[in-house]
């Protein structure tokens, strides 16, 4: 006889204290999805039929030529690809430096680790606004203040102590049953970590790297003081240049097709891996 699911009776006094929190939630779900979604129907409308509140109407069908206006004629095909040259090339690097520190100083005990680790913690609460001004008048002196590699160096210097940060916590959870078995195998501290504790970590790495592709795709200011030449603007100030010729073009249309270009990989990327995102701050790794 097939073993019958015991369901548990539903705590209704648990479930309206929790009431005000889903009612917070559900609210902020619906606002976030009218908005998307009326950003998209803008995108697919002229710009009277946004101005007039018949985005639903279609009055004069669809017009996908929009996005074909906003990818060439606005130049979003050059900010689409600074910003992406921008990202993946900070997050790689960030990745190469910040994971070899963060297992240094989770499994190493030396003097200074201490340090070490306060160091990349306090480096978390500085705010870049205090920094850029006086690192714009140094490179400006150096006659760099306007390069695609200066602006690349700022994104890893800056996302380095928050991913050196985060991995550190993520291996020490690693058991290290894994590296005293690789020793009795003859293997090396630094293979031990290429080949045993950084596939163990991938987790913990594509977390972060997400977090990391974020910050950098969406980051506005730094981009505005050391990358505002039209060949080297990235989506988030190539926007806010569009707004501003729209007070002379009025495609507005267009604009809102750009909008939906620039969102949508940031979109994909956390709704095809936002189980490993949750899965990983949550539950973590193995623990020794």
């Amino acid at each position: 006889m097939a073993n019958k699911k015991i369901r548990q009776k539903t705590n209704w006094k648990k479930e309206l204290a929790l009431a005000p929190g889903y009612l917070i939630v559900g609210i902020w779900v619906v606002f976030t999805f009218v908005l998307i979604g009326w950003i998209i129907l803008a995108s697919f409308s002229t710009t009277r039929e946004i101005f007039d509140g018949n985005l639903f109407k279609f009055a004069t069908g669809l017009h996908p030529e929009n996005y074909v206006k906003a990818w060439k004629t606005h130049k979003v095909s050059s900010y689409f690809m600074n910003s992406l040259v921008y990202t993946l090339i900070s997050c790689a690097v960030v990745i190469i430096v910040a994971a070899p520190a963060a297992y240094v100083l989770s499994r190493f005990k030396f003097r200074g680790n201490g340090f070490l680790q306060n160091l990349f913690a306090t480096a978390l609460g500085i705010p870049a606004i205090m920094i850029i001004m006086p690192l714009f008048a140094l490179f400006s002196q150096m006659h760099v203040s306007q390069s695609r590699g200066l602006l690349i160096f700022l994104y890893i210097a800056i996302n380095v102590p928050f991913t050196v940060f985060f991995l550190n916590t993520f291996f020490h959870n690693l058991s290290v049953t894994f590296e005293e078995a690789a020793a009795i195998d003859g293997c090396s501290p630094m293979k031990t970590f290429w080949m045993i504790m950084l596939p163990l970590a991938q987790p913990g790495i594509i977390t972060v790297t997400i977090f990391n592709f974020i910050t950098i795709w969406n980051e506005y200011f730094i981009s505005l003081i050391f990358a505002n030449t039209a060949k080297t603007r990235p989506v988030a100030v190539g926007l806010y240049s569009m707004i501003q010729s729209m007070r002379y073009t009025g495609d507005w249309g267009g604009m809102f097709a750009a909008v939906v270009i620039v969102f949508l990989p940031t979109f994909i990327l956390y709704v095809f891996l936002s189980e490993k995102i949750i899965a990983s701050v949550t539950g973590g790794a193995i623990k020794g």
